[in-house]
């Protein structure tokens, strides 16, 4: 059937799309159906250059061959194996492989399906690992303002983007947050990390007096928050929060789910910024985006606590039907061997001189006011018009959508994440069009 019936013939109405303004999307649908290298198609024919890896997630670019046929080896050899009280060699060997390439202290790995569940997750084994050490009043987490954590009740609880929780309401009991570290009048247009603001991270000191460091079990923390705008850590920032963790007993989980596997030009941000965390979330560039997947990275010391006890007797009461799938982890593997073959993560160090300076090239383009970068990442953020927040950012990703450029859109924010693979003459040619419709925007 050709791709162009697809639309007509399709009852859009019943599919409520994840955050999305369905009823108007689905006035002027936009829909893909194809994707190779650096490029989408559309259901029209056209070529969209991907200047967000996807959703943050294809770092090795689309349609990888070797990921392909991983998959389509597996699915013939063995579709489903159960995780509970039994598996498959594959999900050993993939956690053996996340092991030896996470931070020297994450030597276990715990498998989910998505960033989500990954953050679930975290947060169920730090309450088991504080109770197991006779601190079960260690219930408290602390997250951050402007933080994303997914979308599980937990996740959700200690994220920090106001929107993603008041149509719900308190989802979980025993939350606080620190301070987000975005201020324009201090920090706009630095490029890499900024040098102001790594004090922000004592707020960590006053919500320990305040509740008692024998109450809180974890403090959750991006090391780069991507969904909220691109928000890059102050120099020191991270390095403190993890001080402060260490004197209360408080466990530092990093989410990683954006910024691991080669993201910021290291492995993972704990690489990149040089700071060890206690558990760490992983998803989205763990398969290339190709099958759902998430992980827990879990060091040394919270895992030997919970192995305590008679050895028949199952140590953590957590875990999915779809844990360590067959499917995701052939997919995984074959992404991991992609970015070591390729060099991925050297290479977004390499090209981040040459990003900076084209992104920072916006800086004087109408209505910029701030550019952020780290990586292969960039937030642009634009002024919002008076009396209509967001309008002004949702115009730019339209207008460069129908210009051939797939970007992120947070508010009047819009940031750019490209696969690992992309050249400098697609970075140009991103930034020409982002730069022209950000002209061409009342």
């Amino acid at each position: 059937m050709p791709d162009s019936i697809h639309r007509s013939i399709n009852n859009l109405q019943a599919y409520w799309m994840p955050f999305t303004a369905n009823r108007q999307f689905k006035e002027a649908p936009r829909m893909l159906v194809g994707a190779k290298g650096m490029y989408y198609t559309t259901d029209e024919g056209k070529k969209v250059l991907d200047g967000c890896a996807g959703m943050w997630c294809v770092n090795a670019g689309h349609g990888r061959e070797q990921i392909t046929e991983a998959i389509r080896f597996q699915a013939g050899q063995m579709d489903y194996a159960t995780a509970f009280q039994m598996s498959h060699p594959l999900a050993f060997e993939l956690s053996s492989r996340l092991a030896n390439q996470l931070p020297s202290t994450l030597d276990h790995v715990f498998l989910a399906n998505s960033g989500s569940e990954a953050v679930d997750t975290a947060l169920k084994i730090a309450l088991a690992y504080h109770r197991a050490r006779g601190e079960g009043n260690r219930t408290r987490f602390i997250g951050r303002e402007r933080g994303y954590h997914g979308v599980g009740f937990g996740g959700t609880a200690v994220g920090g983007i106001v929107n993603n929780r008041k149509q719900f309401g308190n989802m979980l009991g025993g939350v606080d947050h620190l301070p987000h570290t975005h201020n324009l009048e201090k920090n706009s247009f630095s490029h890499g990390q900024p040098l102001w603001g790594n004090e922000l991270a004592n707020s960590l000191e006053n919500l320990v007096a305040l509740h008692d460091a024998s109450t809180i079990a974890a403090v959750i923390v991006e090391p780069m928050a991507g969904s909220t705008g691109v928000l890059i850590p102050p120099v020191g920032y991270l390095d403190r929060l993890r001080e402060i963790c260490t004197k209360h007993g408080i466990l530092l989980i990093f989410d990683e789910v954006i910024t691991g596997f080669g993201r910021t030009g290291a492995s993972f941000g704990a690489e990149r910024f040089n700071v060890q965390p206690d558990l760490m979330t992983m998803a989205k560039g763990l398969t290339n985006g190709a099958v759902p997947m998430s992980a827990v990275g879990i060091n040394n010391l919270i895992y030997d606590a919970l192995m305590e006890g008679p050895p028949e007797i199952i140590e953590l009461f957590h875990g999915y039907t779809y844990s360590g799938h067959p499917l995701a982890c052939a997919a995984a593997l074959a992404a991991l061997e992609i970015y070591e073959n390729e060099r991925l993560f050297d290479r977004c160090a390499e090209l981040e001189p040459y990003w900076e300076d084209a992104v920072h090239s916006l800086r004087d383009r109408k209505n910029v006011i701030d550019i952020r970068n780290i990586g292969l990442v960039a937030g642009i953020e634009l002024l919002p018009r008076d009396g209509a927040p967001a309008t002004r950012g949702y115009d730019c990703f339209i207008q460069c959508f129908k210009e051939g450029l797939l970007l992120r859109q947070t508010g009047d924010t819009v940031a750019l994440a490209p696969p690992l693979i992309i050249e400098k003459e697609e970075i140009d040619r991103t930034v020409e069009i982002l730069g022209n419709v950000i002209n061409s925007l009342d």
